[in-house]
């Protein structure tokens, strides 16, 4: 029987609608890494310390931590196992850290309402009040300006300027789109910052204004009710998100508007973290597997890293050249993997 013109024409689109499919689509394999490749070491932090988020020291050597029901920034030295415990004040409970540009750790601190700066070299605490109810502060990240960009998962977006904004003071955050939700937060290579709605499963922008001012726009992913919990930048402005809901790891072009995304391995994923290291390999943390998982975005393969405590819950992740660092809030101990390949 002979083919029509017409029908040729149809069967030529859905292969083309089929290849399109097919590119979008992610199809990512699992590897299973030599023990020579990652290492994995853990230390233990002090007992009920619960904690929750890291942050490599300027030093090249220490680490941050939050001790969130200690109410302290904790502050290992990993060639000693000794730590040394800052405590923020009376009903603290701090929840993520981040390093400045001048070395100082701020903590989000859910239980001042605050964001508190530690000095380095003196330990002397500054504290940034919130004005308003409590936003249950979670994530900072630090632009080159040394501009404090941080979240709260009342439905809160803040940006804290310490040079124009005295300590002691309560400032005003922004109210984001959807209320609940904002968690995780980064600023990009260009110095654009993004952040992540858990329960508006949604990725947010913030769009600079005159004056230190801004707004707020959502970016859709193509998953409905994923629950974005973190995003991380890598080298070239490429966001990549977290999706707790979905137990997926997204990657979103702004320059290009597109997104895709990947299951991670297993039956039951549940993507917490997510983190870029200096490779543009990115990691996540699987509460579903109880692993450290590292994404090849050039292979588009997964390789899981075990972890040797039980139900260790690692809900953020930090590093530096050759080093990523997590908190297991659920083992009181620090994790760091080196990776050797």
């Amino acid at each position: 029987m002979r083919t029509s013109a017409f029908e040729l024409a149809v069967l030529a689109l859905a292969v083309l609608l089929v290849d399109q499919v097919a590119a979008n689509e992610a199809t990512p394999t699992t590897e299973t890494p030599p023990e020579s490749c990652l290492v994995v070491e853990t230390f233990p932090v002090l007992p009920g310390e619960h904690p929750h988020d890291v942050a490599p020291a300027a030093d090249g050597e220490r680490v941050w931590y939050t001790a969130q029901r200690a109410g302290a920034l904790g502050l290992l030295d990993p060639a000693t196992g000794a730590i040394e415990t800052i405590p923020l004040g009376e009903g603290s409970s701090p929840h993520g850290v981040v390093v400045g540009q001048d070395g100082a750790a701020w903590a989000t601190d859910t239980g001042l309402n605050a964001i508190v700066r530690v000095d380095a070299e003196t330990r002397e605490l500054a504290v940034w009040p919130l004005s308003g109810p409590n936003a249950n502060l979670n994530t900072a990240a630090v632009d080159e300006e040394g501009v404090v960009w941080f979240t709260g998962q009342n439905g809160i977006v803040g940006r804290l300027d310490s040079v124009t904004q005295p300590p002691g003071i309560p400032f005003e955050p922004l109210a984001a789109p959807r209320g609940q939700g904002p968690y995780g937060i980064d600023v990009t290579s260009d110095g654009d910052v993004y952040y992540a709605s858990l329960a508006g499963s949604y990725l947010g922008r913030v769009v600079p204004g005159p004056d230190g001012s801004f707004t707020l726009k959502v970016i859709e992913p193509p998953t409905p009710n994923q629950g974005t919990r973190r995003v991380w930048s890598d080298s070239t402005g490429v966001l990549w998100t977290s999706q707790w809901n979905a137990g997926q790891v997204a990657r979103y072009d702004p320059e290009m508007g597109e997104w895709t995304e990947w299951r991670l391995p297993g039956d039951a994923p549940q993507a917490y973290s997510v983190y870029v290291d200096e490779r543009d390999d990115v990691w996540l943390s699987d509460f579903g597997a109880n692993a450290l998982v590292r994404f090849d975005p050039d292979t588009e393969t997964f390789a899981t890293v075990r972890l040797p405590h039980a139900d260790a819950r690692v809900r953020q992740m930090l590093g530096r050249p050759g080093e990523v660092w997590g908190a297991e809030s659920g083992a009181d101990a620090l994790v760091v993997v080196r990776t050797e390949c």
